[in-house]
């Protein structure tokens, strides 16, 4: 797959406590032609996410430390990236989990395991909106 020049510029953080799980997104995401970043917790979440600037934050529900709740909403409350998409990763699927990240924050949410489609479908439709509501404004 080519990359556009979008992607090439576009940073993606991935917030994961599982190796395995940050080292997938990071190759799906990387063969896309994005820039990934990546972080353990929210605390080094926290501190990228003002470093590296991304456009769009995988976050998982449960890391030690802060979780990928608070992580939210702390992403939330901050001036400069409350605008900034957060998709919530998690292995439950239930509704309670889905209505706790919509509270949170979260603009989508991921069950893992996840495919590299469905990785990159949700990539793709959460930098979609971002530039709908732009072009809006």
């Amino acid at each position: 797959m080519v990359a556009s020049q979008a992607q090439v510029a576009t940073t993606i953080l991935v917030v994961d406590d599982s190796s395995t799980i940050r080292r997938s997104a990071e190759i799906f995401l990387t063969q896309a032609g994005y820039a990934v970043v990546l972080a353990e917790d929210g605390f080094e979440a926290i501190s990228k996410i003002v470093d590296h600037q991304p456009a769009l934050i995988f976050c998982d529900v449960i890391m030690p430390r802060l979780d990928g709740y608070q992580t939210c909403s702390l992403i939330r409350q901050s001036q400069q990236f409350h605008n900034t998409p957060v998709v919530m990763l998690s292995s439950k699927d239930g509704l309670f989990d889905r209505a706790r990240s919509v509270l949170a924050g979260a603009n989508a949410y991921l069950t893992k395991p996840f495919t590299k489609d469905s990785l990159l479908k949700t990539v793709s439709d959460q930098l979609q909106l971002v530039a709908d509501i732009q072009k809006i404004s």
